[in-house]
């Protein structure tokens, strides 16, 4: 008989302008899941989006606890899983990386925690494909992460905190699937040094709350320019942000979800602006500051 775990884990925002699949931070949003014994696989999901999630072994946080004994050589055992929503899914908040580091920390655990953060981090990349939303969602805050042949190197980065965050969630949908197909197999020379310089102007603004950089940082050719035409409405949502004082408007991960970047000062003029775009366009958006989350995953025992 093993303990009872219980595994918070934060939602993310990825990319952040030019820190395309490199760059992400941790919201104060939070996916939960509980491990507990059981002769058979049972599985239940609460909360916001849980009619859409699988109650079998295609549930991905029991793919990720199961893949995890695997990695480590032993048989998983049987469980009941409890899943709490309160991420929206396919929303670019990364719902699908809570429920990866979930099954992780809870399989580690479980296990007598064999493997170090560091460990889970490099098994939750392998499972997720990249690390900008896994990696903040188990460390917390604001995290680059950088490949080296097979090798991960993880950097915090300083967040200022005059440097706050607004989210435009819609209540419509949008694949990372999707999101990928509109992007390019190549890039230029020119785009490739543009982002460069704007992502080592973004780490910058980001740890001295200087926002006449971040309103120069927040620009991107990799990712942004291709997958605004599948935001109905962006245009008149940057629009709205940069007249409320907002420093600029990104894409949160695939979207498409916006997130705004702003002073301390501008959070509740650039929430009241982002709320009617949309709600002109007849879309019901859930818009709301959030702050970011230093602390990451956490795992509890139960017993």
């Amino acid at each position: 008989m093993f303990a009872t775990v219980t595994v918070t884990v934060p939602a993310t925002t990825a990319n952040i302008g030019p820190g395309f699949d490199c760059l992400g931070a941790a919201l104060g949003l939070y996916n939960r899941f509980s491990f507990r014994p059981s002769d058979v696989l049972t599985i239940t999901a609460t909360g916001l989006g849980a009619e859409r999630v699988p109650l079998d072994q295609g549930n991905l946080a029991h793919q990720a606890f199961v893949a995890t004994f695997k990695h480590l050589g032993k048989t998983p055992p049987a469980i009941a899983l409890d899943i709490e929503l309160a991420v929206p899914l396919a929303r670019g908040l990364g719902s699908s990386s809570t429920a990866i580091v979930g099954g992780i920390l809870g399989a580690n655990a479980l296990a007598g925690s064999p493997l170090t953060k560091a460990q889970v981090g490099e098994l939750a990349i392998q499972v997720e494909g990249h690390p900008d939303n896994v990696i903040p969602a188990l460390m917390g805050g604001c995290r680059l992460a950088v490949q080296s042949q097979d090798d991960w190197t993880v950097c915090p980065v300083p967040w200022h905190q005059d440097v706050q965050v607004v989210v435009a969630i819609p209540d419509f949908e949008l694949s990372t699937a999707e999101a990928r197909r509109v992007l390019p197999q190549t890039y230029s020379r020119a785009d490739a040094i543009f982002n460069t310089a704007h992502l080592g102007l973004l780490l910058r603004g980001l740890e001295t709350g200087n926002h006449d950089w971040l309103r120069a940082a927040l620009q991107d050719r990799i990712h942004q320019p291709y997958r605004q035409a599948l935001i109905p409405g962006y245009e008149a949502m940057a629009q709205a942000a940069e007249k409320a004082g907002a420093d600029g408007l990104v894409i949160s991960g695939a979207g498409p979800t916006l997130l705004a970047i702003a002073a301390e000062s501008a959070i509740a003029a650039v929430t009241a602006a982002l709320k009617h775009p949309w709600q002109d366009l007849g879309i019901a958006a859930d818009v709301k500051p959030l702050p970011i989350e230093t602390a990451g995953a956490s795992v509890v025992d139960h017993t």
